[in-house]
């Protein structure tokens, strides 16, 4: 499975930009700011329905205009997809597949899967819990659609239980025939993800071990481990024995919109322990392994889109990662970076097929292998 072309209307910074794709590697060079990243968030875009680094369509409009187009073909199976993304100011985000229009966003998720590797992901260890339950998510619903259904709907039914929990509040009363309603519904789809986020965790552990080892070359123990509420008894006896607190909260307290994943280096979290390198190399580490989950699941590889993480790195380690991803175990990728000599150095020393693109004020620019610009 790859990307065979991408055309932007109105996306970010792009009035308009058609590109035709290496089903290989592809480059994007030039300085910051350009627009390297917009062109692989419209790539996740097509794939996931969203942006990787925002949930609010209207960001993506480019400047004094009132939507955005992302258009592209992807081959899979030896055929060609061709899928429409579309949003209007005030309208509702439409996608189209070979034409036909998507009633629910979510049963295109996982058709095109993609991996995003990008400094946004030091999110997952500086910030938050909710960065790595969607870290979680994002893996799953990418090959398994009844997962994704599972969350939204749990998500749904905590919505319902907390503003019960509010009108008990605010009215006094309290009717424990009506919570339990929710309350079935948070154990059944909740002990669902759960299980398949346990099982996840459980079989990416040796995978990602692996991979920071090729990159990092350390003798750093790095490890993930899943806590959840669920994993320390009954969903149900623990949503009853937590009704008071949740009352007087006026939230629910149990579930597994609580869920963490803890991300540590020599039994302590990396966050306190390890170096900004060793972060960087952990973080990289993670997202590989979850390329390789998605393609055992999937049956094929995903795209690879890996945007700026050679910032900070040194040149040996920025072509150890060359090497690595440009073996046969990926497919198609997608790279950017800020120096061009650096990249077609690497590449043209590895005898890989690559496209080379050139963004820079007039717009983007394909670039031969030998250095000329493409009319």
């Amino acid at each position: 499975m790859y990307l065979k072309n991408l055309t932007l209307t109105n996306f970010k910074n792009y009035e308009l930009n058609e590109l035709e794709f290496s089903p290989k590697i592809n480059c994007f060079v030039g300085n910051n700011g350009v627009g390297k990243t917009n062109i692989l968030d419209a790539i996740h875009y097509l794939s996931l329905t969203k942006s990787f680094f925002n949930n609010i369509d209207s960001i993506s409009i480019r400047h004094g205009e009132d939507y955005f187009i992302i258009q592209g073909t992807f081959v899979r199976d030896g055929g060609d997809d061709h899928i429409y993304c579309a949003f209007q100011k005030q309208k509702q985000k439409l996608l189209k597949r070979n034409g036909k229009e998507y009633q629910k966003l979510s049963d295109h998720v996982g058709r095109y899967p993609v991996v995003m590797i990008s400094p946004a992901d030091s999110a997952l260890i500086s910030e938050g819990s909710e960065n790595r339950r969607r870290f979680l998510n994002k893996i799953i619903s990418q090959y398994n659609a009844e997962y994704l259904d599972s969350v939204l709907r749990y998500s749904k039914a905590l919505q319902q239980r907390n503003k019960l929990l509010k009108d008990f509040k605010s009215s006094g009363k309290f009717d424990s025939d009506v919570l339990s309603i929710w309350d079935a519904q948070l154990v059944k789809y909740g002990s669902y993800a759960f299980n398949e986020r346990d099982v996840l965790v459980n079989e990416l552990i040796p995978v990602f071990q692996e991979y920071y080892s090729l990159i990092a070359s350390g003798k750093e123990i790095v490890k993930l481990k899943y806590r959840s509420h669920l994993s320390e008894g009954n969903f149900q006896e623990a949503l009853l024995n937590s009704v008071i607190k949740d009352r007087f909260l006026e939230y629910t307290t149990i579930g597994i919109h609580k869920d963490d994943l803890l991300l540590e280096m020599n039994d302590f979290s990396v966050k306190s322990l390890g170096s900004q390198g060793q972060q960087k190399s952990y973080l990289v580490a993670l997202k590989l392994a979850k390329f390789d989950y998605i393609k055992r699941k999937a049956g094929f590889s995903p795209i690879l889109l890996l945007d700026d993480i050679f910032d900070k790195f040194d040149a040996e380690r920025v072509e150890q990662i060359i090497r690595l991803v440009g073996n046969q175990r990926f497919g198609q990728i997608f790279i950017t970076d800020t120096h061009q000599n650096r990249l077609q150095n690497i590449l043209s020393s590895h005898n890989t097929d690559y496209k080379l693109f050139r963004i820079a004020g007039n717009g983007v620019e394909e670039v031969t292998q030998n250095g000329t610009t493409m009319k």
